[in-house]
């Protein structure tokens, strides 16, 4: 018989969640999926392999069956029919209630790229979602006296759990750690899956990072046995997949097949889609990024990637939700506040014509804007049909590359955010405000992967200069000079920079291109 073993230290009310029926949920779902995730990753190494081989990922022809079937996915249940404006962010209280109290008409809550995963973070979160569903969420702020409390009319629920290749280091099974995703998602589900449906409300879910069908195929495994386990109707578990690694854009109506009883959609992941890009395909020198800022959705792969998304959904019966909205109200700047506004506004409307049945927005304030565009551009719940028969995606242009410079200007802006996001992720902060936008673990993986690209085939800048190892450590020592006497030499001494900058120079500076900054970070992570 296994045994689970928690090491993490026990805080107030994490009782309440690792009860011992929990564990041996978490138990259950380790051995019976455990090894097949592990050896999914496994594939990924392989095929990674092959890419620095020069090969290109394309579309599967063992599968063209299941793109060529005429086949649809599972009803949208009621409650999750509109979806035109989703927020994100973190697990902990205060960025729960002001999420669901946004006007949004979704908050996906984050274990994953919005949250370090410190085990507080996780455990807490977990309690802060079981108080939810219980009507005990709330609290007021000790040092403000300001009392939060969820309202009459919340956003629905989503949760991200961690991708497939984070591990959570303090729950052992037989000795081996659980995988993160496991565990976000099995203690969610054992807490809050049967009160969520006596609610009329359905248990969703954002997954992560999948590379393959293969991977999607595990979790509607994971969906199907937990229903058993928890005395679900079938398919009474949905899932959103957010498309965000170039392999899996490749295998959008497989994924969508192999979890048709489950899946609600697709997501464009924008941010992780650059980082995924880049890691492919960075040792192949037909593709050398420019500046990640000229790389925007409006051309290039990024367009064709969010159109195929579109075509393949609506073609299925799924939605197709657009990307992020990064930018964040500038306070004190009105001209720099309309500039942000007007980005937003710009690319929602985007994505809204083209045929998004949704989109993401990292702030409250964005909100009212992002609604805006959707309901005068969408104005139905919904726009699955508009199928967009118009639309013909080749591999050639799902892999052409934006044209654009690369500048020390561009490399610059890769290390000052790259470094101050590690530091404040080393401190437990998943979502950081920097330089007017709301930044996650993805835009530091776009800003080392770049970093390392650039150095191994020591890329020649506008300048004229070539990105060597002497380029980068010069520029970087400069760049952390400045943000020292930016932050404070107090506050940055205290901090945990210097850790941050060894870990993003060690990354940018290796033989090969590591597959996540999050998991050497992780293991320096209480």
């Amino acid at each position: 018989m296994s045994t689970i073993e928690i090491k993490g230290p026990m805080g107030p009310r994490y009782a309440e969640i690792l009860t011992d029926p929990a564990l041996s949920f978490l138990t259950e779902l380790h051995t019976r999926f455990n090894a097949t995730r592990l050896s999914l990753l496994a594939a990924r190494g392989e095929r990674q392999k092959r890419f620095d081989a020069g090969e290109l990922p394309d579309f599967l022809t063992e599968t063209r069956s299941i793109r060529e079937g005429d086949w649809h996915v599972a009803p949208i249940p009621a409650d999750l029919l509109d979806r035109r404006v989703e927020i994100t962010g973190p697990v902990d209280k205060k960025m729960v209630i002001n999420a669901l109290n946004s006007g949004a008409k979704v908050f996906m809550t984050d274990f994953e790229d919005a949250s370090s995963p410190t085990w507080a973070n996780m455990v807490e979160g977990q309690i802060n979602l079981k108080g939810l569903f219980a009507g005990k969420l709330g609290f007021t702020d000790e040092v403000t006296g300001k009392s939060y409390a969820v309202g009459a009319n919340p956003a629905a629920l989503m949760v991200r759990p961690r991708g497939w290749h984070l591990p959570e280091k303090h729950v052992l099974v037989d000795g081996e750690r659980m995988s993160g995703s496991l565990f976000d998602f099995g203690l969610y589900v054992f807490h809050n899956a049967t009160t969520m449906l006596a609610q009329g409300k359905t248990p969703a879910f954002y997954l992560p990072k999948m590379e393959s069908h293969k991977e999607a195929r595990l979790w509607d495994q994971v969906f199907t046995y937990a229903e058993e386990a928890c005395g679900l109707k079938h398919g009474s578990l949905r899932c959103t997949i957010l498309i965000e690694t170039l392999p899996a854009a490749f295998e959008m109506d497989e994924i969508l097949f192999e979890l048709k009883d489950h899946i609600l959609g697709l997501n464009c992941g924008r941010w992780d889609y650059i980082f995924s890009f880049i890691k492919r395909l960075g040792k192949n020198p037909n593709f050398l990024t420019p500046d990640r800022g000229v790389m925007t959705m409006a051309s290039n792969f990024l367009a064709a990637y969010s159109l195929l998304l579109i075509k393949t959904c609506h073609r299925r019966g799924a939605f197709a939700m657009g990307g992020m909205a990064a930018q964040i109200p500038v306070k004190g700047d009105d001209s720099k506040n309309e500039a942000a506004y007007a980005k937003v506004r710009a690319d929602k409307e985007r994505e809204a014509a083209n045929g998004h049945d949704g989109t993401w927005v990292a702030h409250p304030g964005m909100v009212a804007l992002a609604t805006e565009v959707f309901d005068r551009l969408m104005p139905s719940q919904n726009q699955i049909n508009k199928q967009r028969d118009d639309v013909h995606i080749t591999q050639a242009e799902m892999l052409s590359l934006h044209t654009g410079e690369r500048t020390e200007g561009g490399l610059r802006e890769n290390i000052r955010v790259g470094v101050q996001y590690i530091e404040a992720w080393l401190k437990g902060r998943g979502a950081v405000p920097l330089y007017n936008l709301m930044e996650d673990a993805a835009t530091a993986e776009i800003s080392r992967v770049q970093a390392w690209q650039w150095i191994h085939h020591q890329v020649a800048l506008k300048d004229g200069r070539k990105v060597t190892p002497e380029l980068f450590k010069a520029t970087l020592a400069d760049e952390m000079a400045k943000v020292r006497e930016a932050v404070g030499p107090a506050i940055y001494d205290k901090g945990r920079f210097s850790e941050a900058i060894e870990l993003f120079s060690n990354m940018s500076l290796a033989k090969e291109c590591a597959e996540f900054l999050t998991l050497p970070a992780y293991e320096v992570l209480d």
